[in-house]
């Protein structure tokens, strides 16, 4: 059985309807029991040798077209990288169908939006039930990546190997609670158990890249969690060393008595605008009732604790959190050193997309395995 290549897409004519459509999902029906494939599609139907092979009719309208077996067609149609990925999803029992309009079980938003290649449907169910199981969107490892065009997306790398690698992204990862009313407080306000009894007006020196405080030390770190003891982790007292994140942010809300401005100018001496987009951050995260501590030794830019009434009673800490500009954009195998790493510690890895106004889009990448 032999495929019309025209238009960007291949028909196939005969009982291609029942044989392709009806029985595995492939392509969308046409009249007299044609079908339809997107060119994904007719590549693995000609893989299996289910189509002997295409016409090229784009090729020679007006006759003599050729006949394209596998390798011809891929040549022709450039879609190596979503053949592998459609091929290993058909392998681990998915029906799946080609992000394009008008085709079945794909809806308007998802056939406009450029960043989505595939639309999986649940195991054991096809394009006519009306259920997505994942949305799909296919990149070579040296592919930049706008990490404003993930979130609610799949992201299926393949390496230079020819090797899968699947990232499910979130763009609305649970973090905290953000300020809601709840418990008479005002949104956006920070919860009871984090602003609760701070101290005002706590002497400290602007010392290096930190801020170092004698009084109330002992308050803020074990409380409040701010802070690493100066004489070492296993002291009991002694004065408190703040880092220039938590220095400024103190500073600005006036709890240690430090010149909030000068905090921020040696951090952005030290750190450029990143510090900013840092600070920003982290101000962020506490209002959502978490505690950010330094992401050093996960090479981020924090570790972050949900659980939290003192120091003695920490939690293992949930999520590593990396700050980046709106426009930022990932090389796939950066990517995959950060999510290794976070998965590797039980953490989730969080991305925080801080603007100069300080908006931020949080998104979260896991890997999955369909």
């Amino acid at each position: 059985m032999d495929g019309t290549l025209a238009d960007g897409v291949v028909r196939v004519g005969g009982d291609a309807r029942q044989r392709f459509y009806d029985a595995r999902g492939y392509g969308r029906p046409l009249d007299r029991n044609r079908i339809e494939l997107a060119p994904v599609e007719a590549a693995h139907l000609l893989s299996r040798g289910d189509l002997d092979a295409v016409v090229d009719e784009s090729a020679a309208p007006d006759g003599d077209a050729p006949r394209l077996g596998f390798r011809e067609f891929l040549v022709t149609t450039g879609a190596t990288l979503r053949f592998a990925v459609y091929k290993d999803l058909r392998d681990r029992g998915f029906y799946l169908s080609p992000a394009r309009e008008d085709w079945p079980g794909v809806d308007d938003a998802v056939a406009g939006d450029t960043g989505i290649d595939f639309v999986v449907y649940p195991r054991g169910k096809g394009p006519w039930d009306d259920e997505v199981a994942y949305r799909i969107r296919v990149a070579g490892e040296r592919e930049r990546i706008s990490a404003a065009s993930l979130g609610d997306v799949v992201l299926a790398i393949v390496d230079e190997d020819g090797d899968l690698t699947y990232f499910e992204t979130d763009g609305d990862p649970a973090i905290g609670e953000e300020g809601s009313g709840e418990d008479g407080r005002e949104p956006g306000t920070l919860p009871s158990r984090v602003e609760a009894d701070l101290p005002s007006s706590v002497e400290a020196d602007l010392l290096d890249d930190r801020v170092v405080c004698y009084e109330a030390a002992e308050e803020l770190y074990e409380d409040h969690f701010y802070g690493q003891r100066l004489f070492g982790r296993n002291a009991e007292s002694g004065p408190l060393q703040l880092s220039l994140v938590e220095g400024a942010y103190l500073a600005q809300r006036g709890v240690v008595d430090v010149d909030p401005d000068a905090v921020v100018a040696l951090g952005r001496d030290v750190e450029g605008e990143r510090f900013d987009r840092r600070l920003r951050t982290y101000a962020a995260l506490r209002d959502r009732g978490v505690v950010p501590k330094s992401g050093f030794k996960f090479g981020s830019d924090f570790r972050v604790y949900e659980e939290f009434t003192d120091v003695d009673s920490l939690s293992h800490s949930t999520d590593l959190v990396r700050v980046g500009a709106p426009n930022h954009a990932f090389y796939p195998r950066d990517l995959s050193l950060d999510v290794r790493l976070a998965g590797g510690v039980r953490k989730r890895m969080v991305f925080a997309l801080t603007a100069a106004n300080g908006e931020i889009d949080w998104l979260s990448v896991a890997r999955v395995t369909p």
